[in-house]
């Protein structure tokens, strides 16, 4: 069939998101095939359209105007674990349109180490590099070993090692740099038989309480420490129905920290980022700012479980997010003189998204 007679037109994009706000996109594919992706991009060129590449719509606010462009939605699946090497690493390989969450409970069960403690976040394989997602204390860039991608520039199908993504802290190549020209369609990990899993995040430490654990306990405690914060997608529970973490953890100059202190009375939480600079909870200086945890502000609100989560609290527009947003980061910056940067994608009619907006990375 040919992919002219796959799109779709006006396919409403809310129910595609975990947050579920925004209008719909003009035109929309679901790839479930590589080469439905380079048939999607010379389509979209031949009508002279804006593209954007769907994956499992957890880090994404479409904007209540929608989309005027071509959604491509990435479908690819399949999932390769080869036999351990000598030195006990175990080669995985996993196609950018599976569920990042099955991927990690799979490892686990295989007793492969590496990503135990990125369980419960919701999405899928390809959005892991793009962000290079990361929680309690572990990265999905520490166990990438290559990135396959379409790249849009070329033309051709590409395959990136891991020091070529340009992997830091939220950020890679393909949200910076090189944002939007590559589409991620594989993703192969290395991942250690039989390894130990990694317990150095605070939360961690505290449940376990200095006793040695499994891979799978490590999973089933980050899950309950998420679930506690809502941070686990579940239909009963209207505090999870948000884009995850909507900031990321500021980095400041060391002598920052100081500063805060002494103006607050108080000691600041932090945890080392580098030479000369720390890292500093967004969601202590939210709450410091004034926005406890269940604050409201229409139909969108705080997480009452986690202040770092905005959420969509039953009909929310995305109007009501962006605006909440702003509010957010303005009282942030008042106080302490800290631009909280957004961690969702923002898509759609650009009219209708918030000056800050363009800081994001994709």
């Amino acid at each position: 069939m040919a992919i002219e007679e796959r799109i779709e037109e006006n396919v409403p994009l809310a129910g595609l998101t975990t947050l579920g706000v925004g209008g719909s996109a003009r035109y929309f594919l679901c790839a479930r095939d590589e080469d439905d992706i380079p048939a999607a991009f010379r389509f979209a060129e031949e009508k002279g359209l804006d593209t954007f590449v769907l994956g499992g719509g957890s880090n994404l606010v479409v904007s209540d105007a929608g989309f005027g462009g071509l959604v491509v939605k990435i479908d690819l699946r399949g999932v390769r674990f080869v036999e351990p090497d000598e030195n006990g690493f175990v080669i995985a390989e996993a196609a950018a349109g599976e569920d990042w969450d099955e991927f990690v409970a799979e490892c686990v069960r295989r007793e492969l180490a590496g990503v135990e403690c990125l369980s419960g976040i919701p999405g899928s394989i390809g959005g892991t590099p793009v962000q290079n997602v990361g929680a309690y204390g572990q990265e999905v860039s520490e166990t990438i070993v290559r990135v396959r991608c379409f790249d849009r520039a070329t033309g051709e199908f590409v395959e990136l090692s891991n020091a070529e993504c340009g992997f830091s802290y939220r950020k890679s190549i393909f949200n910076t740099s090189e944002k939007g020209r590559y589409v991620v369609t594989k993703v192969t990990f290395r991942l250690g038989a039989g390894g130990e899993p990694k317990v150095v995040y605070r939360d961690l430490k505290e449940y376990f309480d200095e006793r040695s654990s499994s891979l799978t306990e490590v999973r089933e405690a980050v899950l309950a420490i998420r679930r506690r914060k809502s941070m686990v997608i579940d239909a009963a529970d209207p505090n999870s129905r948000s884009a995850g973490s909507f900031f990321k953890n500021p980095i400041v100059a060391a002598e920052i920290l100081g500063v805060i202190a002494a103006a607050e009375g108080s000691d600041v939480p932090s945890f080392p980022a580098g030479e000369g600079q720390v890292k500093i909870p967004a969601a202590w200086l939210i709450e410091r700012a004034g926005f406890a945890k269940g604050y409201r502000f229409g139909e969108a609100g705080i997480s009452a479980n986690h202040s770092l989560a905005i959420v969509n609290l039953g009909r929310a527009k995305a109007a009501d997010i962006f605006a909440l947003m702003n509010e957010v980061r303005a009282a942030v910056k008042v106080r302490f003189g800290i631009e909280l940067v957004p961690e969702p994608v923002f898509l759609g009619e650009k009219a209708a998204l918030p000056q800050t907006a363009t800081e994001p990375v994709v």
